[in-house]
This record gives C-alpha cells, sequence and structure tokens, in this order.
C-alpha cells in the first residue's frame, strides 16, 4: 500500500499507516471515524455483505482502526448479517493495543431501538470482553444481560445517537470506530457527529438494488476535508475528515 495524497511514497510501513489514521490526542469528547468499502458504482454489499467488496488493503485499514479505538460501533442490522463475534486480535495486533496504551481489545457496541439480539449468538459467546448494547427504554434486555451485555439506554423510544455517545465517553471510550451499517451513518451525519470517514473504493461494478453508504434524511449536507489517499491493487483508501473551515 502506498500513499498517492498528500504525498507520494513507497511502501507504507505500519507505523506509517498508525500516524496516518491515528485518533487526535488528549481527547475530551467523543471523536467518530466511520469505515465503509463500496463498489466504484456505489454498491455497499454483494450478497448482502461488505465481504465480496474487501482486499487486503482494505481489511488492514479495518482492523487498524479497531486496533486504534477505543470501542467498535455497529448497528444491529450490520452486526447480525456479518454475524458478529467480538474482536479477536493475534500477538502483534495485541502487542500494538499495549503499546498504544490499551489493556484489552475494545468492546463491540451495538446500537439497537428493540434490542432484539440474539444472546446465543457470536457476539456473545465468542468474545474477550462483553458487548455494549445501546438501546431504549422502553427495550426488553434482561436476556442480553444474562448473557453478560452491558446495557446503555439512550433513548425512550428511539436511541439518540449524541446520547449514546455520551454514555461510551462517561465509560472513558471517546475513540469511536463505527463500522456501520447505512442507517447508523446516517443518523451520524444527520447529529453532525462523524469526525472522519475511511471510504474504501473497490474497483468493481455492482450495481442491483444495494444500498449506499448512508441511508436517512439530512437536513444539512456535511462538509468535509480530503486528507488522505492510499492505493493499492485497485483499491483506493479515501480519509476524509470534518471540514474546520
Amino acid at each position: 500500500m502506498r500513499s498517492v495524497w498528500p504525498s507520494s511514497t513507497g511502501e507504507l510501513t505500519g507505523v506509517d499507516l498508525e500516524a496516518i489514521y491515528a485518533y487526535p490526542a488528549d481527547l475530551d469528547r467523543p471523536w467518530v471515524q466511520v469505515n465503509f468499502v463500496a463498489s466504484a458504482d456505489g454498491a455497499v454489499e454483494v450478497d448482502t455483505t461488505s465481504a465480496g467488496l474487501s482486499h487486503a488493503a482494505d481489511r488492514k485499514v479495518f482492523l487498524l482502526g479497531r486496533d486504534l479505538a477505543d470501542v467498535i460501533l455497529v448497528g444491529a442490522g450490520t452486526a447480525r448479517a456479518e454475524d458478529y463475534r467480538g474482536v479477536v486480535a493475534g500477538p502483534k495486533r495485541l502487542e500494538r493495543r499495549r503499546r498504544l496504551g490499551f489493556e484489552t481489545v475494545p468492546p463491540i457496541a451495538v446500537v439497537t431501538r428493540t434490542a432484539d439480539l440474539d444472546p446465543a449468538s457470536r457476539l456473545f459467546t465468542e468474545t474477550v470482553v462483553p458487548p455494549i448494547v445501546v438501546t431504549t427504554e422502553t427495550a426488553r434486555t434482561w436476556p442480553l444481560e444474562a448473557a453478560g451485555a452491558e446495557i446503555l439506554r439512550a433513548g425512550d423510544t428511539e436511541v439518540d445517537v449524541r446520547r449514546a455517545l455520551d454514555l461510551l465517553a462517561a465509560r472513558g471510550l471517546r475513540r469511536v470506530a463505527c463500522e456501520g451499517g447505512s442507517r447508523l451513518f446516517a443518523q451520524l451525519v444527520e447529529a453532525d457527529l462523524v469526525d472522519q470517514l475511511c471510504l474504501t473504493v473497490a474497483p468493481l461494478l455492482v450495481a442491483g438494488p444495494a444500498a449506499r453508504i448512508a441511508a436517512g434524511p439530512v437536513a444539512v449536507p456535511r462538509r468535509l476535508a480530503l486528507a488522505s489517499i492510499l492505493v493499492e491493487d485497485g483499491f483506493t483508501l479515501l480519509r476524509y475528515r470534518r471540514d474546520a473551515g
């Protein structure tokens, strides 16, 4: 993988990538990075999952995003479709986490209005740290609590994503890596809570009914500034940050 903008370089090392994708230091608020892969014609899935669009370079940045984060945020639909489990890290990634000041892998925080999750799924049964379920006051959660989940209630009948992030930050989880899905991303955009978008464009044409990366009403378009462009094997890894201008 190499950089083509803002500077052109040779092969990037792991340390180079850590510097490129690092979260700001000394955060006093939640800071949200959103990660997506899409085809050249805008599809976010092939046969209902993103696996058909991915590549080793995209996977490397995806895993790095997890290693740099305090918490992984994901919508319930994506967690179910992708059969999420807890974060798994081998010795090299655990060494990186510890070098960066983390004690263990980040928890998965699932956003769900209804708490309609299977307590027997891998999200609960294959994890080093308990998952967090971000839900509403009206959701029935005792089966998930019995399965070990921590429950955060961030709204009466709908999840307030700003409140959800504040509850996570109160637990010291400020570096947020959001992995979708499109409805959760749209909610974050609408609330103006996206600080960075990492978008990999796959050199594929998919067509069909596949969704876009954000699906939902947004009152005001949010301006981003291009921060970096990396390339490998025809895949383009774009990084955008909140426009401070």
